[in-house]
């Protein structure tokens, strides 16, 4: 199948609707256009220096928890949530009850991504792997009624107070186990030649057209792209998230994915996806380079510490991955006395490394603003 020759489906007839049957996309898939070409090599060459920068990062695995963070964050907020980065990286405890809503959907996409993480190591990139990382985005948030971790059952639409007034109809209940056992077999067919980029960038189109939950699917189908990259060896790290592009270009996003549908433009989506991913890619190396040169200055720094350097490391280190945080959990985590935790977190202050941000004299909470920055769009 030529991508420029893409039909992407049928409107079907259904009581008193018309939903879309989109084609099946297990096929052998050709590049005929010269830009697409041109933009896929782009996107290898930056995916490829990221890996290659993630690799000799020394204990990469501290730097990745705020990428999650920030995923979720951005994936979710295209969704309508209004946490920002600096209350995801916080505890329930410290959160304003009318924000704990917002605030749980971000950590349940944070527990379905490390899940669904630790899931590649014995699972396929499958349906069943997906089914149950919507399963644990569902739990005990808005949606959790709505089949939490298994295909839909009745039809649903986007956009519209009812479905007669619907912007988009997916396909019906019925036709999603066939379309996703095709998308499945997409994945990871090899006896056709496709791009690795090319297949994820129509893998993602795909899910968002078949809408297979009742509710999720945007997250689910963007935490796809990431779960592709880790499960074929594109990168050795989950450090790569399209949802903070998506979000910035939310209009063309949606445009992008709709045309395919309307007009049979695929190319236009996938050059968009793979601008995507080579400014992503690009802004990644960028973020761990500043980290590093972070790291290592905050390092000299804390030497002027004396006798309590030993725990000023600990608390430096333990601050890459929980960059706001109380006085309890430093005496949790590294089994201190309360006087001592809040002694060197005076410290932090004076090294104007931390800031504290009640005013209280009880229930502070500090924040590694220097580092949440490098994080912030």
């Amino acid at each position: 199948m030529k991508i420029s020759a893409f039909k992407s489906g049928i409107f079907m007839s259904q009581p008193e609707y018309k939903s879309f049957m989109p084609a099946k996309i297990n096929l052998e898939w050709f590049i005929d256009q010269p830009e697409l070409q041109t933009l896929l090599e782009e996107a290898n060459l930056k995916l490829g220096e990221l890996n290659a920068y993630s690799r000799h990062v020394p204990d990469v695995d501290t730097f990745i928890r705020m990428h999650v963070i920030k995923e979720a964050t951005q994936s979710s907020r295209i969704e309508g949530t209004q946490t920002e980065i600096t209350e995801a990286a916080r505890s329930e405890k410290t959160i304003a009850p009318e924000k704990r809503d917002d605030w749980r959907e971000v950590q349940n996409y944070i527990r379905a991504m490390d899940e669904a993480i630790v899931s590649l190591e014995k699972l396929p990139l499958s349906s069943r792997l997906l089914r149950e990382a919507h399963r644990v985005l569902m739990q005990g948030v808005r949606g959790q009624h709505k089949m939490p971790g298994e295909f839909r059952k009745s039809q649903n639409w986007i956009g519209g107070a009812t479905i007669k007034d619907a912007v988009y109809i997916p396909p019906h209940p019925n036709d999603v186990p066939v379309l996703m056992s095709d998308l499945e077999q997409f994945l990871h067919n090899k006896d056709i030649h496709v791009p690795h980029l090319i297949r994820i960038a129509i893998a993602h189109y795909q899910f968002e057209a078949i809408h297979p939950f009742l509710d999720g699917n945007g997250r689910i189908g963007r935490l796809l792209i990431t779960l592709y990259l880790v499960s074929n060896k594109l990168i050795d790290r989950p450090l790569l998230y399209l949802s903070s592009f998506f979000g910035k270009n939310r209009n063309l996003y949606y445009d992008n994915l709709n045309r395919v549908r309307s007009r049979n433009e695929l190319a236009q989506w996938i050059k968009f996806f793979l601008v995507g991913m080579s400014d992503t890619a690009q802004l990644a190396v960028s973020t761990l380079q500043e980290i590093l040169n972070l790291y290592n200055n905050l390092n000299e720094k804390i030497i002027t510490l004396g006798k309590r350097l030993p725990v000023a490391k600990k608390l430096l280190h333990y601050l890459f991955k929980f960059p706001t945080i109380t006085s309890g959990d430093i005496v949790d985590e590294m089994e201190i006395t309360k006087p001592t935790a809040n002694a060197i977190l005076n410290e932090f202050i004076k090294l104007n490394i931390l800031t504290e941000k009640t005013g209280f004299k009880r229930n502070r909470i500090f924040v590694f603003e220097t580092y949440l920055n490098l994080f912030q769009d």
